[in-house]
């Protein structure tokens, strides 16, 4: 029932639908961009059937309870065009993290703003959750913007945290607690 709720989250320009195998092709859009995947921790998706793999994989993930997962779906022309996620749960202290990631043409639209809006309603309104946390590469500076546009304040940083493409950077850890 609660990843139900999860799916059915809706915003000005996107809703939340649930993952499915057969979308894969349309997230192999984003998850095979180089740039894209450059920050988000997934390996670059060489091959729609290694993208079907991915999917399956947090399919799995989401049954176990582990995760949730919710496709990011324009809201009009109902295309996906990116994933949010909420993982790592301290089931007893009340806190998960967030992650997301939108394809290229959607960056700088205010969507990465909407997928952190309605995964805060989601924590604090369904799962009654404490706090949510984000861990980012500095770089990426995107995402940090998203985050503190939400109201996540940054806790610290870790010192050489990812090593990407031969070289590393900085972390952020962003805490929000309402």
């Amino acid at each position: 029932m609660t990843t139900e709720l999860l799916h059915q989250m809706e915003g000005d320009k996107i809703c939340f639908t649930a993952l499915n195998r057969n979308d894969a092709a349309q997230i192999h859009k984003y998850a095979s961009d180089k740039e894209v995947s450059r920050f988000i921790g997934w390996r670059l998706m060489e091959s729609p059937d290694e993208t079907i793999r991915h999917v399956e994989q947090m399919l799995k993930r989401e049954s176990e309870g582990t995760h949730f997962y919710a496709s990011v779906t324009e809201k009009y022309s109902r295309q996906i065009i990116g994933t949010a996620m909420m993982f790592n749960f301290d089931r007893e202290a009340g806190h998960a993290e967030i992650g997301y990631v939108l394809s290229k043409p959607c960056w700088g639209r205010g969507f990465g703003t909407e997928v952190v809006r309605l995964l805060k309603t989601f924590a604090f309104e369904v799962l009654e959750l404490h706090k949510l946390h984000a861990r980012v590469a500095e770089a990426n500076t995107g995402s940090c913007r998203v985050l503190e546009k939400n109201g996540f304040v940054l806790e610290g940083r870790l010192k050489d945290y990812y090593f990407i493409e031969g070289r590393y950077y900085d972390g952020r850890f962003y805490g929000f607690i309402p």
